[in-house]
């Protein structure tokens, strides 16, 4: 599954995590700083430092790049390597703006209520001048989210291309296993998209989280006091924190049985699906009898399901409810007292909310993540009967579900 697309995957993720947390390191302790030392000076209203931050990034994720591809050539090493350093670089990037619009909601509400409270003090030029900001900061975002989205389609694809071209390759091995049709044309897709999809919010999550927990942290210095708890230092971070951790252990615990419903739900389809095409070519097959018996596992399947999701949607979109209050509950006593302007709080409201929402990947993604775990299940099984382990036997026709039990 990653082999077949990646050169030494465990390898390369390690590396990959390790050479990203040595430049931030280093970036931290020493070349954030060498802006001026280099000559690097404004250019269109950009600062030589952040010039020099983007020169940076991109030239780290060069050399990690040409690294691999050089030591370890792979067939699918431009799309595996490059690719997904390409779309980490990119989804840094837009963390990088939506730093800016976080600042921005400071100066744009400070504005406008001081408009509001002193008629002429801020004339319109100045007022529209604030949102042809957030309109160039905004057109960035979405040309790059296009351009990136565009090519993510392409990433996705070949590396179904790879996982199809493995599997192909040996389809006289793996014909005789039960569902071996829906795994390499439907499992595979799916597989690819989600993997990508859940990568890539993952990736994001934790760029957020690095980029706005010192944000949250240095805001918090004037929230003196949050309901029930009282007086605690940088309190919107551990707000954040045990809220977060909190939904995400109460998701998993009312969430725990979906995975297996799910990878069981496509053994059944599975089952009915090969009984309703041996029919079209053997009359003795896909009696209503047999097909009644198959359709009475998927509903049966199916109902659990449902009753499962009853429960735990109750769980997630309560949870979820409620975190649009926890915020405003926390600066309660600081909005009372008058402890910081308009513009402050909708800076420190975004910045929590985006810390948050970084803390509770598992939360929001948890469905897509029950999904994963089934098709990874099912390919993982594939690969075992594959190798012609004995504990796979169950997936084998003649071992998995069939018209008279399973």
């Amino acid at each position: 599954m990653f082999g077949c697309f990646f050169p030494s995957p465990r390898l390369f993720a390690i590396t990959g995590a390790g050479w990203t947390f040595a430049a931030y390191l280093f970036w931290q302790l020493v070349a954030s700083d060498m802006a001026s030392v280099l000559g690097i000076g404004e250019v269109a209203g950009v600062s030589g430092d952040t010039i020099w931050l983007y020169v940076y990034a991109v030239s780290c994720t060069a050399v990690f790049v040409l690294s691999w591809i050089w030591g370890r050539p792979h067939r699918w090493a431009l799309w595996s390597v490059a690719g997904s350093s390409l779309i980490l670089l990119v989804s840094w990037f837009q963390v990088q703006m939506d730093l800016l619009l976080n600042d921005w909601f400071r100066v744009f509400y400070n504005t406008v209520q001081t408009a509001l409270g002193n008629p002429g003090a801020v004339s319109l030029s100045e007022y529209f001048s604030h949102l042809i900001t957030f309109a160039t900061i905004a057109m960035v975002i979405i040309f790059t989210s296009v351009v990136i989205a565009f090519f993510t389609s392409h990433y996705v694809f070949r590396w179904r291309t790879a996982m199809n071209d493995r599997y192909v390759a040996m389809w006289q091995q793996v014909r005789h296993i039960e569902g071996a049709s829906q795994r390499i044309q439907e499992d595979t897709m799916r597989f690819a998209a989600i993997m990508e999809a859940l990568g890539s919010r993952f990736i994001d999550a934790m760029l957020t989280l690095i980029a706005f927990l010192p944000v949250l942290w240095a805001l918090s210095e004037p929230i003196k006091e949050i309901p029930v708890v009282g007086e605690i230092a940088q309190a919107l971070v551990w707000v954040a924190i045990v809220w977060s951790v909190f939904g995400t252990g109460l998701l998993a615990l009312a969430g725990y049985r979906l995975p297996g419903l799910e990878f069981r739900n496509q053994r059944v389809e599975a089952a009915f699906r090969k009984e309703l095409v041996m029919g079209e070519d053997a009359d003795e097959r896909a009696h209503p009898p047999a097909l009644n018996e198959l359709f009475a596992n998927v509903r049966r399947n199916y109902f659990r399901i449902y009753f499962n999701y009853l429960y735990f949607n109750i769980a997630r979109y309560t949870y979820l409810q409620v975190s649009v209050l926890v915020p405003y509950i926390a600066l309660g006593p600081t909005i009372v007292a008058a402890g910081f302007t308009l513009g402050a709080m909708q800076q420190i409201i975004r910045a929590f909310e985006r810390v948050q929402s970084s803390f509770q990947f598992l939360v929001m993604s948890w469905t897509t993540i029950v999904e994963l775990i089934s098709i990874y299940k099912r390919l993982a099984a594939f690969e075992r009967a594959i190798r012609g382990d004995g504990l796979a036997a169950i997936e084998f026709e003649t071992g998995g579900l069939t018209a008279t039990g399973n």
